[in-house]
């Protein structure tokens, strides 16, 4: 069984949106959260969805799961005090619907609505051939080395990439490295990536989308209208 978790918990106090969190704006007539989520819904190889989501827009992620028929959606739960908590309850509530430890799960970011079929079902490949799979975009910058503010270095710009998302695991394995932060009370860790690397996973890579940008500022929101745009005109092909 393969189940997307799909991360909507954050308040978005860097999109300076006056109403609702960013997840919630709507765009092309759709919500992004329910952008993002239609890809996993269209995905074969996507058996169930989990959604975490802010505790008191929990009513409104169900109204929308109704209206847009995103029936692979099975639980909506709460999200945490930070970003891995979050995952991890969202990580608990799949494993009540996990019926092996051959189950894979894919964690997302809610707005992250430029992923495709593609890459979802890549991660799935990736992860059973694998044991993880790392979503990631060459970086088309040079990524310079600070120190004291002055330039240190310049890195190797074809080793250079951009970590994105979904990020894939056996389910059983990823909540084991959870469980083994939370007794050691280490709850800092950028990402689930970040995670699974301090317990001495390896961490195997697919490329994705590079314009699946996560959209956390008003700028991003307005590069996201301006691809989908693009792409409705059928201008330009997004890959």
């Amino acid at each position: 069984m393969n189940i997307a978790v799909i991360f909507a918990g954050g308040t978005g106090q860097r999109m300076n949106s006056a109403s609702l969190p960013k997840q919630f704006l709507m765009i092309h007539g759709k919500p992004i959260l329910v952008h993002t989520i239609e890809k996993f819904q269209m995905a074969e190889g996507i058996d169930k969805i989990v959604v975490v989501s802010l505790k008191d827009y929990i009513p409104m992620v169900e109204d929308l799961k109704l209206k847009f028929n995103l029936n692979k959606i099975v639980s909506i739960v709460s999200g945490g005090a930070n970003g891995q908590e979050s995952i991890f309850h969202g990580l608990l509530e799949a494993e009540k619907h996990s019926i092996s430890d051959q189950d894979i799960v894919l964690i997302h970011d809610g707005v992250r609505p430029i992923i495709d079929v593609e890459t979802i079902e890549a991660n799935i490949q990736c992860v059973q051939k694998n044991g993880s799979s790392i979503t990631v975009a060459k970086s088309t910058e040079t990524v310079l080395l600070l120190e004291e503010n002055n330039v240190e270095d310049a890195m190797d710009r074809s080793k250079c990439f951009l970590g994105r998302a979904p990020q894939s695991f056996y389910l059983h394995e990823i909540l084991e490295a959870h469980h083994k932060a939370n007794t050691l009370n280490k709850h800092d860790f950028i990402d689930s990536a970040m995670l699974m690397k301090y317990f001495g996973k390896k961490l195997f890579v697919v490329e994705g989308p590079v314009n699946n940008i996560k959209v956390t500022t008003p700028i991003d929101f307005l590069i996201l209208r301006a691809l989908l745009d693009a792409k409705e005109n059928e201008q330009i092909r997004l890959v």
